[in-house]
């Protein structure tokens, strides 16, 4: 799933060396026996976060952006419901970790979800807020990669 507007179209290569490099990765690796944590795929141009969660409601989960990084959140196993928003005009709940590329905001009036369920993936521009780990239904445990893309 890849969602923009259109003066942004231009802005990005979704198919550029670093994400065809993560989607191989995506591609050759045994997802399912990675070892939770970071794994180096061009040091710190492309990694990989390997998680594992238990889904919470959506009340209880975060809208999150990054100032330097994109995701490509891949769901290994599980499934869960994931909303996103344009970033422009949210309210910071928690002020930027420059160490992290993370900040988190208040919930917005409205926003979208899409169910991921295993195989599926989502990228996520710095100009988008996401909220991961939310749950579909029921609580299920979830593995999930989110590949990190240095603009």
């Amino acid at each position: 799933m890849l969602t923009t507007n259109l003066r942004l179209a231009d802005k990005y290569d979704y198919l550029s060396e670093k994400f065809i490099k993560a989607y191989q990765f995506l591609r050759t690796e045994d997802l399912e026996a990675l070892p939770i944590g970071m794994i180096e795929i061009d040091g710190q141009e492309i990694f990989a976060n390997v998680q594992e969660y238990t889904t919470m409601p959506w009340e209880k989960c975060l809208f999150e952006a990054h100032d330097n990084y994109f995701d490509i959140q891949y769901v290994v196993t599980g499934k869960e419901m994931f909303g996103y928003v344009k970033r422009v005009g949210l309210k910071e709940s928690v002020p930027y970790d420059d160490k992290n590329d993370l900040l988190f905001f208040e919930e917005p009036k409205d926003c979208g979800r899409i169910l991921l369920e295993a195989g599926d993936i989502a990228i996520v521009s710095p100009e988008d807020a996401h909220k991961p780990r939310c749950m579909a239904g029921e609580s299920c445990k979830v593995k999930k990669i989110v590949l990190k893309i240095k603009l």
